[in-house]
C-alpha cells in the first residue's frame, strides 16, 4: 500500500500564469490546455469557471502554449485561446487520472486498490508573494490499467471506452493514443477523495541550494518526512512524481484529519 504525489495543472510554461491562492485559504484549480483541438472534451479556457473568484480560466492569461517547445503551433491568443479545450487531468468529478510521462508511468503502474494519488499544482497569491507548489486534492485508487503501443488496437479501444471520461481517452482516436509511441497509465479512482475546498498543503521551498547560482523550488524536508517520500528527488522544477512509503489509509488520515495548514510548516527555509 502506498501513495504517489503527482504534479498537475496550469503553469507558466503552458498557460503563462498560475491559478490563484486567496488569503482565506480558498484556491482555484485550472487544468492545462489540451495539446490538440481534436478531443471530446467540451470544457475550454473560456468556459471553465473560477470556483471562488470572478470570471473564467481565460481571464488569468492573454496567451497560452498548448504544446510548449512546439514552434509550429506556438502561442494561442484571443478568441482562439478562449475556445481552446482543456486537458482535464485529473478529472476530480469523474475521479480519473492518466499519464504518459515515463517517470509517472513507472510510479503509477504499481498502485493497488486502496492506495492514494495526491495532486499538486503551482499556486500564487494575488498579493504577489512567492508562488509555491501545493497539494490541492487526491483520490483513492480503485483500479490501474496500462495501455502500451504493443497492445492489440481493439483491446486498447475497449479499455479506452471503459475509461471514456479520462482525458487521454477523450483525445484518442480509433484506439490510437495521442502519443502513439508511449505507454499511458490510467488510474480509476473512488471516494474518499476530491479537490480540497480550501487550505492546500504547501510542498515547496524556494532557495539557492549550496553549489548553485540560482534559486529553485525544492520539496520541503518536513513534507518529505510527513509523507514518507522515498523517490522523486528534491528538485520540484519539472513536477516529478513522488512515491511515498505511506499507506493509502495513512495518507487519507494525514490530509483529512490533520489541520492542513500545519503540515510541513517547520521547514528550515521558512514559510
Amino acid at each position: 500500500m502506498t501513495a504517489v504525489l503527482a504534479g498537475i495543472g496550469a503553469d507558466s510554461t503552458n498557460v503563462g500564469a498560475l491559478a490563484p491562492l486567496y488569503d482565506d485559504g480558498r484556491f482555484e484549480y485550472v487544468p492545462i490546455p489540451e495539446k490538440t483541438r481534436d478531443t471530446r472534451e467540451t470544457a475550454t479556457l473560456g468556459s471553465w469557471p473560477l470556483r471562488h473568484g470572478e470570471g473564467v480560466a481565460a481571464d488569468l492569461t492573454t496567451r497560452i502554449r498548448p504544446r510548449p517547445g512546439d514552434d509550429e503551433l506556438g502561442t494561442v491568443t484571443g478568441t482562439a485561446l478562449e475556445s481552446w479545450p482543456l486537458h482535464r487531468d485529473p478529472n476530480f468529478e469523474a475521479l480519473t487520472y492518466g499519464e504518459h510521462r515515463p517517470g509517472y508511468v513507472r510510479a503509477l503502474r504499481s498502485l493497488e486498490p486502496g492506495d492514494a494519488v495526491g495532486f499538486y499544482a503551482g499556486l500564487r497569491r494575488p498579493t504577489g508573494d512567492r508562488a509555491h507548489r501545493y497539494l490541492i486534492g487526491y483520490f483513492t485508487v480503485e483500479a490501474v490499467v496500462e495501455l502500451t503501443p504493443a497492445m492489440d488496437v481493439e483491446e486498447r479501444e475497449r479499455v479506452l471506452e471503459t475509461y471514456s471520461t479520462n482525458a487521454h481517452a477523450k483525445r484518442a482516436r480509433e484506439g490510437e493514443l495521442y502519443h502513439a509511441e508511449k505507454s499511458v497509465v490510467i488510474v480509476d479512482g473512488r471516494a474518499p477523495g476530491g479537490l480540497f475546498e480550501r487550505d492546500p498543503i504547501r510542498l515547496s521551498d524556494y532557495y539557492v541550494k549550496e553549489g548553485n547560482q540560482r534559486a529553485q523550488y525544492y520539496l520541503r524536508e518536513s513534507i518529505a518526512e510527513a509523507f514518507s517520500v522515498v523517490a522523486g528527488g528534491a528538485n520540484m522544477m519539472y513536477k516529478p512524481a513522488y512515491e511515498c512509503a505511506l499507506s493509502g489509509a495513512a495518507f487519507r488520515d494525514l490530509v483529512e484529519n490533520t489541520d492542513r495548514r500545519t503540515i510541513g510548516t517547520d521547514s528550515e527555509h521558512g514559510d
